[in-house]
């Protein structure tokens, strides 16, 4: 683990600044709106095409980079992304109609981003032998993520203070520094001579093999992914509206609150990463038990009580910061290196969905019995806990891929 600090330091800046380059929008989207006269529909597509077309690339890239090497699929994804950012930032700035370049720039930091997070899990697996050491290493990546959403919207409203499109300029910045950090700081490992012979039929043969073999419980892990990433933008996405229209927070202080359940996450995902090791019953009581310490405090959210529904709502973050990297542990070290990428990216498209389907259902959802939609939030992390119990089935704890299916 020692040796590989620079790597790691590197390969966690990825997840960083990526999302600050998009999630340091969210709070700017309203500013957005009245500086280039679009509706709300059309601000909530400057978020929801960049989740959706990472969904559809990231198994490509994850393919492309069992076949090809990690850091030969991370370093153009980042280019892509530092170059649709671009696109962004210079309509933005020079336009008067900027909208349909701007999409058009995101589209294409979607794209990029399907081949850099998602692809940065399988290198952390492939860089360590020792399994409780990738699990650390999954804790720090996870953290990095984490910490990535506590810094965003703070730093989105401070740079939209000076000038309403600085956010834009930003994102091929960030895209930057971590190609700098990748190209001269990750060695990448040494390539097997048999993986450039194989076709691409036999390694298609080779993911229904791994997909048959292990069907029950990577679909659990798939959906509890897709649940936990759901849950939490949906419930944030509901608290910034409260922020605003309700309490009366907006601009810096509205990030310096949103940031807190999102600190307390993690928090939990470091100290997660850290203490699990290689011990896969652990993943699994950590994943049921995250769940359910997220379930609890979502039946009790009352919006009329801030100060109750901020703890209890960072209470949940905890419960989803212990649940993440047990997950991102247990798919990425229960797999062969040969398609360790195309199955974490399968997981990453899960998570990405629930990204872009929390915050638009929630918002149908809120024009109804807000206490109903929390009651809702409460039973999918029900449904994380039960399917975990029953689907994920670790025979022994020790360094071979012995799973019950």
């Amino acid at each position: 683990m020692k040796d590989k600090k620079l790597d790691l330091l590197a390969l966690a800046s990825i997840p960083l600044l990526m999302t600050l380059g998009n999630s340091m929008l969210i709070p700017v989207l309203p500013i957005i709106e009245k500086e280039i006269d679009i509706t709300s529909f059309q601000a909530s597509l400057i978020i929801t095409l960049y989740s959706f077309m990472a969904i559809l690339f990231i198994p490509i890239a994850g393919y492309l980079s069992d076949k090809f090497g990690r850091k030969k699929v991370i370093i153009p994804s980042l280019i892509i992304t530092a170059i649709g950012g671009a696109i962004s930032a210079l309509a933005s700035w020079l336009m008067d109609d900027p909208y349909w370049l701007i999409i058009v720039g995101r589209i294409l930091q979607g794209l990029g981003a399907a081949g850099a997070f998602p692809v940065v899990i399988p290198t952390v697996g492939d860089m360590f032998e020792d399994e409780e050491d990738v699990s650390h290493g999954l804790g720090i990546v996870e953290t990095s993520n984490t910490f990535g959403k506590v810094l965003s919207p703070i730093i989105g409203a401070l740079l939209a203070l000076v000038v309403w499109f600085l956010p834009f300029i930003f994102i091929p910045v960030f895209s930057v520094i971590a190609i700098l950090l990748v190209a001269f700081l990750v060695k990448a490992p040494k390539e097997k001579k048999e993986k450039d012979k194989q076709t691409l039929k036999e390694f298609f043969q080779m993911i229904k093999k791994v997909l048959k073999e292990h069907a029950r419980w990577m679909i659990t892990v798939f959906l509890i992914g897709c649940i936990n990433m759901f849950v939490l933008f949906g419930a944030l996405f509901h608290f910034s509206e409260l922020l605003e229209n309700d309490f009366g927070y907006s601009g810096v202080w509205k990030g310096f609150i949103l940031a807190v359940p999102l600190l307390c996450l993690c928090i939990a995902s470091f100290l997660t990463g850290k203490k699990i090791g290689n011990l896969k019953k652990a993943m699994k009581w950590t994943i049921v038990i995250g769940n359910a310490i997220a379930a609890v405090p979502l039946i009790f959210l009352q919006a009329e009580k801030f100060w109750l529904y901020l703890i209890l709502l960072s209470a949940a973050g905890v419960g989803i910061g212990l649940s993440l990297p047990a997950l991102d542990a247990l798919i990425t070290e229960s797999v062969e290196k040969d398609v360790r990428g195309t199955v974490t990216s399968l997981y990453s498209s899960m998570r990405f969905l629930g990204v872009a389907l929390g915050p638009p259902i929630i918002a149908l959802l809120m024009e109804k019995e807000v206490g109903w939609m929390y009651i809702l939030l409460a039973a999918l992390s029900g449904v994380a806990i039960v399917t975990s119990f029953f689907g994920i089935k670790p025979e022994k704890e020790s360094k071979t891929r012995s799973y019950k299916y």
